[in-house]
């Protein structure tokens, strides 16, 4: 990997989280100085939360600086106060409320988290002149579109989810700092991340708990579904490529023709998925095998707010930082089980 810009520390929000926490991790074997910031919220388990903390813990003892702030993004004071304090050279914003189905019945979480405690993210990189802000963007905000694979050029102005709506005006919102104050942003479109450390609101780690106690599974859309599953470490990977090679300035950008992926200001919009689309009922199946149990599989209608199939085109973030994912479906499932049956075994 090149490595284009020197970085010594890097703030993480949403450090608690499956991605943020592996990408602390990732970091710190590297031996960079990493600052965490999140609020555990009670969303899902917060001791799942503590215990991806605790693992933390333990590689900071052996390489890297790690430094830990539990407090909310939503808090613009204490928030900037922090910023200031560590004045990173990269700050990787994943922090937010996630879940789709749950901004159906939740809509303000999302407004405060996704909207609110963005902007403070924004000002708080604006004030520190912070070298180059990453944060989390989704591949909900494709929507209705059914031009496969999704590629980052593709109008995303029709989204199914409030959560979809936010990750979209983030892009926007961020697109406005990189041309008003310089700020180089790079918004990732992350597509159905899976892996050990899930979070227990998603796919892998719900069918997994259902197929060990014997209890059905709602198999949404009657299975004719498929995503484009995305293993951790890849994702992690990519997010820390981006990190040593900030957004520039497109100077071929026609207004004309606008490419919503660049623009006149140091932005960057990329897809980060595995460009393998694969069938919700192999994906039952891969867990079946793995967990040495069939599932009880019960056949819903298709979900408010959900869509048949994601897939990513990659060809933007491969030309850019030469990232190509690595791990099949079979492998990350194994993977993903092994430490499932490992982790639960003393808890459920």
């Amino acid at each position: 990997m090149n490595r284009n810009e020197n970085i010594e520390i890097i703030i993480v929000t949403g450090a608690a989280g499956f991605i943020g926490a592996a990408l602390v991790k990732a970091l710190l074997s590297m031996d960079l100085k990493v600052i965490g910031i999140d609020n555990i919220n009670d969303y899902y388990s917060t001791s799942l939360k503590r215990a991806r903390l605790s693992e933390i813990d333990r590689i900071s003892k052996q390489k890297g600086e790690w430094i830990f702030h539990e407090t909310p993004i939503e808090d613009n004071k204490v928030f900037s106060d922090i910023v200031n304090r560590y004045n990173p050279n990269v700050l990787v914003h994943l922090a937010a409320q996630a879940g789709v189905r749950y901004s159906i019945t939740n809509p303000s979480a999302y407004i405060q988290s996704n909207l609110v405690g963005f902007a403070n993210v924004l000002e708080a990189c604006r004030d520190n002149n912070t070298s180059h802000l990453i944060y989390a963007s989704s591949s909900s905000v494709y929507g209705g579109n059914k031009n496969l694979p999704f590629h980052e050029e593709q109008a995303v102005n029709h989204p199914v989810s409030l959560y979809a709506a936010t990750k979209k005006s983030n892009e926007l919102m961020a697109h406005t700092y990189s041309h008003l104050y310089n700020l180089p942003t790079t918004g990732l479109r992350f597509f159905t991340v899976y892996g050990p450390w899930g979070r227990p609101d998603m796919a892998p780690m719900i069918f997994a708990r259902s197929i060990l106690k014997d209890e059905p599974i709602k198999v949404f859309n009657r299975g004719e579904m498929q995503r484009d599953f995305t293993y951790i470490d890849d994702v992690v990977e990519g997010i820390i490529r981006c990190c040593f090679k900030r957004a520039i300035i497109d100077n071929n950008f026609n207004p004309l023709i606008p490419n919503s992926s660049t623009s006149f200001a140091p932005y960057r919009i990329f897809n980060l998925g595995n460009s393998t689309p694969i069938q919700l009922t192999y994906f039952i199946d891969l867990l079946e095998a793995n967990l040495g149990k069939k599932a009880i599989r019960d056949l819903q209608p298709m979900q408010p707010g959900d869509v048949v199939c994601t897939a990513a085109k990659m060809d933007l973030l491969s030309s850019w930082v030469d990232y190509k994912p690595t791990t099949s479906i079979e492998n990350g499932i194994r993977v993903f089980s092994e430490w499932y049956l490992d982790y639960f075994k003393n808890i459920d």
